[in-house]
């Protein structure tokens, strides 16, 4: 396969097929070089050298009453994580004053649970309304299963985005969780997109799902037409379901960012959770398809030293993007 020439054509507003979205993940690795010469080309031609970065601060841990087969925050995890009740807003501003300060882009505000109470929701209003006036940052927020008449209060206090994965394929998702549905994951982004809220919605790749799941996720995105795309590759936690997984390899996981920046050309892809574990040395590499990262930890696994994205960003000689508003 042409990469370079499929690229072209890709800029030029064709969709791959689904047999030509196998292909990049079939591809050889001696042509790895080439495919993401061909995926920075769209990402190139969307968003040049200027990386987006974005913090997540995690809220509310533990305590979830559904059963995702690979979260340890879930009640069915025996896994031993820190669990506690939503944060004061004093800890949630100061969390985004230390994302202004490492020019984070996106401050993500999580909670654990199938879906927040209004309490919740009028909690994070309050400290969204003070962020915004504070720091301009832009806020993502992502507190589970939403109601339309949250999702207003979410917009109305300036909440620019909300994230609610569709995690695997449609197909495969029961194998991952039963405690709620693929459409209600659908419902909620649809709700989001109604409220004027930019949606973003991602994956977990290396859940035992087929190749063909892959490319049915990356199709399914394009269908919601997310706006942002995290992809996140299992970093499997002791005492979850999904204990000792172990599928995926640096190689793979490029060509799974490729897949998704050939399939959603224009849209931000964020390399997500599991870039550590599962690109290890190869991570620069990723962002020659991405367009995004995260800084600092994720929810209840670490990440890498904030100084350290910044110098690999500096390396590769990408712009971090930081324009506040």
């Amino acid at each position: 396969m042409n990469w370079d020439l499929v690229a072209d054509e890709v800029i030029n507003g064709k969709v791959l097929t689904k047999i030509e979205a196998l292909s990049i993940l079939e591809c050889p690795d001696e042509d790895l070089l080439k495919l993401l010469d061909g995926a920075f080309k769209i990402r190139r031609h969307y968003y040049g050298k200027k990386v987006k970065l974005n913090m997540i601060m995690n809220t509310k841990s533990g305590f979830c009453p559904e059963n995702c087969g690979y979260c340890s925050q879930s009640i069915i995890s025996k896994a031993p994580i820190q669990k506690y009740r939503m944060l004061d807003k004093e800890t949630i501003l100061k969390g985004a004053e230390q994302a202004y300060h490492l020019q984070v882009g996106t401050y993500c505000i999580v909670a654990s649970g199938r879906g927040p109470t209004d309490k919740e929701v009028n909690h994070v209003v309050s400290a969204v309304e003070e962020i915004k006036e504070k720091y301009g940052l832009k806020i993502c927020a992502c507190l589970g299963i939403l109601k339309p008449d949250q999702a207003d209060k979410l917009k109305e206090a300036g909440v620019d985005r909300y994230n609610h994965n569709i995690n695997t394929s449609r197909e495969h998702h029961k194998e991952i969780t039963t405690s709620h549905t693929y459409e209600d994951r659908l419902n909620t982004i649809n709700i989001v997109k109604k409220s004027g809220i930019s949606p973003c919605s991602g994956v977990i790749v290396g859940m035992r799902e087929t190749l063909q799941d892959v490319v049915q996720m990356a199709f399914s995105l394009k269908e919601l037409d997310a706006d942002s795309i995290p992809v996140n590759f299992l970093h499997a936690i002791d005492g979850t379901p999904l204990e000792g997984t172990n599928e995926l390899n640096p190689m793979y996981c490029l060509k799974v960012l490729a897949l998704f920046r050939f399939i959603n050309p224009s849209k931000e892809i964020r390399i997500s959770g599991g870039r550590e574990v599962n690109l290890g040395s190869l991570q620069p590499l990723g962002l020659f398809a991405a367009n995004s990262i995260f800084v600092g930890d994720y929810l209840t696994t670490e990440g890498q030293a904030s100084t350290s994205d910044h110098k690999m960003l500096e390396d590769l000689g990408f712009e971090v993007d930081f324009q506040y508003q």
